[in-house]
Formats: structure tokens, sequence, C-alpha cells
């Protein structure tokens, strides 16, 4: 992964877009890592990536749930704003 710092990236603009088309490329500043630019692409990608692995994480909680006991009803109760 290419490393650009935070002047680099501002003064090569151009060169710096380019090169996330082709790789994820990381941002310094102070000697640190304080960003990754991604090309739209791989963004897009990662967003769905992440939403399907969320969607499944809730489905298999929602089924050990049910299997455990607790009903709709259980939830709700334990959900319900009682301050």
């Amino acid at each position: 992964m290419q490393t650009y710092t935070a002047n680099e990236a501002k003064t090569r603009f151009g060169e710096f877009l380019d090169r996330v088309q082709r790789e994820p490329v990381r941002v310094m500043r102070h000697d640190r890592v304080v960003g990754v630019m991604v090309s739209a692409q791989d963004f897009e990608a990662m967003c769905a990536f992440y939403a399907n692995r969320l969607q499944h994480t809730l489905e298999n909680s929602a089924a050990l749930a049910q299997q455990g006991g607790l009903t709709e009803q259980a939830l709700n109760d334990l959900l319900a704003d009682e301050s």
C-alpha cells in the first residue's frame, strides 16, 4: 500500500487520485496514519460486505435468542423505556 503525507496528497492531488483508483493509499500526518483513501468502487464493496455481515450477525443472534426462549413480548418488555 502506497503512503503519502497529508502535504504530498494535497500538492500532488491528481497523482494521489490516480493511485487511489489502483490501490488504497495511506495518508500520514506527524508520523501517524490519519486516513486511508480508497476508490468509490472499493468503498461501495466494503459497505456491501459489512452490511451483509451485519445482517447475518443479526439473523444468527435472533435465531439464538429464539432457541433460548426469548419471545417477542419478552423482548419488547426488555426494551420498554421504564424510566
